[in-house]
């Protein structure tokens, strides 16, 4: 994960919990998640995830940020699939979640299909930090559920990077193999 994010933007650390391809348990796992409700799965993975993370060599943050969704895609699904992530390893971390540190301002349909450019694209401007003095000179452990191309998680660390004295890490759930 971290050499995918090399030389587009600047962050402390990078990583992913698992591999996540094709017809693997872990795609059932994730799409049960992401698409059938079971949140829990997130919080209970969060928690699995943040553990390794604490006992590891990973720099401790001093706050947990989802990649928010935006009012639409939230209202469909019920529930941001990267919130209860956070929850789970702020919880292992013993680190607070700031759900509402970035907003997404501009719908877009699902990333899934898209090539790299074309999510970069889709997703470039398409966020908004809500309370900058709040995350002035702090690291920020940003979370995702799935990194394909990492557009979504460069995008949200650039806006977060614009802050002062802010650093970011990145942690997705799981990395697609390509």
């Amino acid at each position: 994960m971290a050499q995918m994010m090399w030389g587009r933007v600047p962050l402390v650390r990078a990583t992913a919990f698992f591999f996540f391809h094709k017809e693997s348990r872990y795609q059932q796992m994730m799409h049960r998640f992401k698409y059938r409700g079971q949140y829990t799965i997130g919080l209970r993975m969060g928690r699995l995830f943040g553990a390794s993370l604490r006992t590891g060599s990973f720099p401790m943050p001093d706050a947990i940020i989802p990649v928010p969704l935006h009012h639409r895609k939230l209202r469909e699904r019920g529930y941001n699939q990267s919130m209860w992530i956070a929850r789970g390893i702020g919880r292992a971390m013993d680190r607070p979640v700031i759900g509402n540190a970035l907003v997404r301002q501009e719908f877009q349909s699902s990333q899934t299909r898209r090539l790299r450019e074309d999510r970069w694209e889709n997703i470039s401007g398409a966020f908004r930090v809500c309370d900058p003095e709040n995350l002035k000179g702090k690291h920020l452990l940003l979370v995702d559920d799935v990194i394909t191309t990492g557009a979504t998680l460069e995008a949200c660390a650039t806006e977060l990077l614009r802050i002062p004295g802010t650093s970011v890490s990145l942690a997705a759930l799981a990395a697609a193999e390509r």
